[in-house]
């Protein structure tokens, strides 16, 4: 009996260290970034068991295999569209302004097409009127009207949208809605569902979150695309959640929060309704092929450079393209750079950008919500600050809300704006969605609101920043050893 129990004990030795080195060689051989690596060979040699089973549910199962086979092959699948969209020569261009050219070059290169102009763009901020805009174009749909967003969370303005869609689809216009399982759990648990779905729209919980799931694919892996395409020739899409703010998260006490949209007109919409078939296949296993409409052609300014890149990411899509077009876009930067985010936990790759694009004279802000809904980001987001203050970055908070808002203006002619933040979440596993626009009239709209955000922050003064507590400093150090995982 004892020598039983001997044996099982040795086997078990034995297996649970094949297992840590089996790991171990998994995280090195991915060559992911060493803080990164690391943070998880911490996790497992400290806390091995526990730390095992959240490799396994957050790193190792990552897609599933059903949807990242899909996710491989749908591009290969949809290559006869782009081609109908390439032979629209006049569509595009190919003549980006000094500081845009080498960013568009880059996507041009990694995505297989060129910037699209004749695109008619609205900067919108406040969330009642971005809602009230989106209704009408809702009620003036005469096709179809596609939908993802991570977060419906039903109640106020956001059921004037769910009563509008419903209206719309029984007058015969084709609705599609996707929505993360997690960010969207009260949706998909409130009467909106059924009503939708008996009125003829099809609704999709992406990535789906039950005990089944968890043994197939990570857990944290989020849909957190924003956006919404209408007649294949509408589009809006930027940091909005659709909810509305008077209602939206009020027991975390950081007021309402703060988000920007684009309203789009134009050929641009057709690469937005790519990145939704992709979507819908991944999740249904079904094909949709969108129509491309006969497009009126907007009018642009003489001897004005306008034109839009669609950046999709996520497992399937064009791998760390986010990362690399925001390294490319500061490091083109020559005058001014202003930034907006509601989670800081950039990449060590981006903080040197940032900080270097400070030292060689460029003027750059930085602006972020001295409120945040996270803790964990709240803290960990502080570390940054020292090095970006002695570098020269001026760090504002804002202080009425929760800003949002997720924007680049680069020279006051290239802006970025979309649903990534800057952290390790949206730069290389969810599922984002960005706009990089090169338009000199848009970029100033842009810069216009920027500056009404920083007249309602508090710019950190270094110096004072510098003699912060000592116990600020170590809770600060704390969660910043957890950023690689955030």
């Amino acid at each position: 009996m004892a020598n039983f129990s001997s044996i099982v004990t040795g086997l078990t030795i034995f297996g649970y260290w094949l297992l840590i080195i089996s790991i171990t060689i998994r995280i090195l051989s991915k060559r992911r970034a060493i803080s990164s690596a690391m943070a998880w060979l911490l996790v497992i040699y400290i806390l091995p068991i526990i730390g095992i089973i959240v490799w396994l549910f957050f790193e190792e199962f990552y897609l599933g295999k059903r949807r990242l086979k899909l996710a491989s092959t749908m591009w290969s699948k949809r290559n006869k569209w782009l081609n109908n969209l390439k032979s629209r020569n006049f569509i595009f261009e190919n003549n980006n302004s000094e500081v845009a050219t080498s960013v568009f070059q880059l996507c041009k290169h990694r995505q297989g097409i060129s910037g699209i102009k004749y695109n008619k763009l609205k900067l919108l901020k406040n969330t009642k009127e971005i809602i009230k805009t989106l209704i009408q174009d809702i009620y003036l749909a005469r096709n179809n009207i596609e939908i993802v967003f991570y977060i419906w969370k039903p109640g106020g303005l956001a059921d004037d949208v769910a009563i509008a869609l419903i209206r719309s689809a029984r007058r015969g216009i084709k609705c599609r809605i996707m929505l993360d399982s997690a960010g969207s759990l009260e949706f998909f648990r409130s009467k909106w569902v059924t009503m939708m779905r008996n009125s003829g729209i099809q609704i999709v919980e992406a990535l789906k979150i039950n005990l089944y799931q968890l043994f197939l694919r990570r857990v944290d892996l989020r849909q957190h695309r924003k956006f919404i395409l209408i007649d294949n020739y509408i589009t809006y899409t930027g940091s909005m959640n659709l909810v509305d703010p008077r209602l939206f998260k009020k027991s975390s006490k950081v007021g309402q929060w703060i988000d920007l949209m684009i309203r789009i007109e134009g050929p641009v919409a057709i690469t937005m309704g790519i990145v939704y078939s992709c979507d819908w296949e991944i999740e249904t296993g079904k094909k949709i092929f969108p129509k491309q409409p006969k497009y009126k052609i907007v009018a642009l300014p003489k001897n004005n450079t306008s034109a839009i890149q669609i950046i999709a990411s996520g497992p399937g899509f064009t791998e760390n393209i986010i990362h690399q077009v925001l390294l490319t876009s500061i490091y083109s930067a020559r005058k001014k750079i202003i930034i907006t985010t509601p989670y800081l936990i950039p990449s060590d790759d981006l903080l040197y950008a940032i900080c270097a694009a400070a030292q060689r004279g460029v003027q750059v802000s930085l602006i972020i919500p001295k409120s945040n809904d996270s803790i964990l980001v709240k803290w960990a987001s502080r570390v940054y600050f020292s090095e970006l203050l002695e570098s020269g970055v001026k760090i504002y908070q804002f202080e009425k809300g929760l800003l949002h808002s997720k924007s680049i203006l680069i020279d006051m002619q290239l802006s970025l704006i979309g649903t990534a933040n800057l952290d390790m979440r949206s730069l290389w596993l969810n599922f984002e969605i960005t706009l990089v626009v090169d338009d000199s009239n848009f970029g100033r709209d842009l810069f216009l609101l920027q500056n009404e955000y920083i007249s309602h922050s508090k710019l950190i003064d270094p110096k004072l920043w510098a003699i912060r507590s000592y116990w600020r400093k170590v809770i600060e150090k704390l969660f910043y050893l957890l950023s690689p995982l955030l």
